[in-house]
């Protein structure tokens, strides 16, 4: 098992690089980190994480274009495009219970929970009203008792923040693999969803090209702790 020491190392060690080499990386490897990507933590378990490999250097290049012409793109190998999935619930959810149930991750009682809330906190109703009325209610609400952001009124910020999660495991994987990786919000979404026939029911919150870095001893600054840290009281 690896160490805090180890592991400390593992994230000093990860950069955002911008140059790579022209080595290519063998699908094993790729597949072998994606892998790992997906057990990242995931709201209800729905996993609504979606990898797009591109490797194809006509694609490279269609999405060169949609990502303002940032070199790294042409340059890395491969750049793994990650997507949300609004139709998370519709598509999961029942998987996913019925997966846990067998497996025993969870049981019955905690299953029925699962079935209350999460409908709940995704669903498009009632009358017809669509996320409104959890937007609208849930500030006056709020003035009675503490109330949950539902991913039906919030579906891009949830999904952005399941998604990242999945990202940054894909990075601290690939550093450990001895890859670097840049993790890249500069783009037109709805150009790489044209590009590479992205559903629209999807969103692109980052992209991230992998590859041999060209200049691996890159510095890194961070503030230090005491600037960012509120400890009991802001």
């Amino acid at each position: 098992m690896i160490n805090f020491s180890e592991f400390n190392d593992l994230a000093r060690r990860r950069r955002a690089i911008r140059h790579f080499q022209p080595d290519p990386i063998d699908k094993e490897t790729l597949l072998r980190l994606l892998e790992t990507a997906q057990w990242a933590p995931s709201g209800y378990n729905l996993q609504p994480t979606h990898y797009y490999a591109v490797t194809n250097e006509v694609l490279k290049n269609s999405l060169y274009s949609a990502c303002f012409k940032q070199k790294q793109i042409l340059e890395a190998p491969a750049t793994i495009v990650f997507t949300g999935d609004r139709r998370v619930f519709e598509n999961h959810f029942e998987k996913v219970i019925r997966m846990e149930l067998e497996t025993g991750a969870i049981n019955e009682e905690y299953e029925k929970k699962l079935r209350q809330f999460v409908p709940l906190a995704f669903a498009h109703s009632p009358m017809g009203l669509g996320w409104f009325w959890k937007a609208a209610l849930a500030p006056l609400l709020r003035l009675a008792t503490p109330v949950p952001d539902f991913p039906a009124a919030h579906k891009r910020f949830w999904l952005a923040k399941q998604v990242l999660l999945n990202a940054m495991i894909f990075m601290l994987a690939a550093t450990a693999e001895g890859l670097a990786t840049v993790p890249m919000e500069g783009f037109d979404e709805s150009r790489v969803k044209r590009a590479l026939g992205i559903p629209r029911s999807h969103i692109v919150p980052v992209l991230i090209p992998v590859g041999y870095a060209v200049t691996a001893d890159l510095k890194k600054t961070r503030l230090p702790l005491q600037d960012v840290l509120h400890w009991d009281r802001w």
